[in-house]
């Protein structure tokens, strides 16, 4: 363990976050785990209502509701044998190693990060990080994306692709993170394969699986002043977001994507 170098956990209380937390403290001391408070209910609808519309706010909460709990019951026999499998410890994190925040980009989050003074941050699942918190300290702030970046920027890459028909962009991408929506400089990627027992349950632990080995690499590359972005293809840049009800049953019907 390299113990001369810090590194912080910045995310949200939730089983990702604890993932990262149990595999990153193997190899490096974790100096603090800030995690944000979730944002109302309320709050969350109005701003997506703003952004996308009634309807396709509508769509999306009614996926959620009437298939994401069908879908995780069916899948929690695979996401075991995965978080089995890739030794994936998805316990919480004990509450004494926690610093709770109103917001990723409150001036208290500033204020921890200016005290820890970490060589690298590490980004779970947080809402869009404001400069004023990614200039507030030298640290490298790096993101574990579910998607192969720029094509499938935002939520759910690896289900987009596959509606697309893109298997080989079906992955994960290790990124430093600035002020845009995972369009940082990118530093690894990996492929996932999906196979009949997955769904758009799973695909989330699969992408994790292939990806914490990278990201680790990336953590351990920072520290030692040595990072390196990766060497891409050109690919357009697209950004994705829930799937609404209607748009879940047309892929599955159409295409068989789980």
């Amino acid at each position: 363990m390299s113990s001369a170098k810090k590194v912080v956990l910045l995310g949200r209380e939730d089983k990702q976050t604890a993932i990262l937390y149990h595999s990153l403290r193997s190899e490096f001391p974790i100096a603090k785990v800030i995690v944000e408070k979730p944002e109302s209910r309320l709050e969350f609808v109005k701003r997506r209502i703003k952004r996308l519309g009634w309807q396709k706010t509508l769509g999306q909460a009614a996926f959620r509701m009437l298939v994401m709990s069908w879908l995780r019951a069916i899948a929690r026999g695979r996401v075991q044998e995965i978080i089995r499998d890739a030794r994936l410890d998805p316990s919480p994190i004990p509450q004494s190693e926690l610093t709770e925040v109103l917001s990723v980009n409150s001036d208290e989050t500033i204020a921890v990060l200016q005290d820890v003074n970490p060589n690298v941050v590490v980004v779970s699942g947080t809402r869009i990080i404001s400069a004023s918190v990614l200039n507030s300290v030298k640290a490298v702030f790096v993101n574990m994306h579910a998607g192969i970046t720029p094509s499938y920027r935002g939520v759910h890459g690896g289900y987009w692709a596959l509606v697309q028909g893109d298997r080989d962009a079906c992955g994960v991408t290790i990124h430093e993170v600035d002020t845009g929506v995972d369009t940082g400089r990118v530093l690894a990627q990996a492929r996932i394969a999906p196979n009949e027992s997955d769904n758009f349950a799973t695909y989330g632990f699969l992408q994790i699986a292939v990806g914490l080995p990278l990201l680790k690499k990336a953590v351990r590359d920072a520290c030692s002043g040595q990072l390196q972005p990766a060497v891409l293809p050109i690919r357009r840049s697209q950004l994705w977001t829930h799937p609404t009800l209607a748009e879940y049953i047309c892929h599955r019907v159409k295409s068989g994507i789980k």
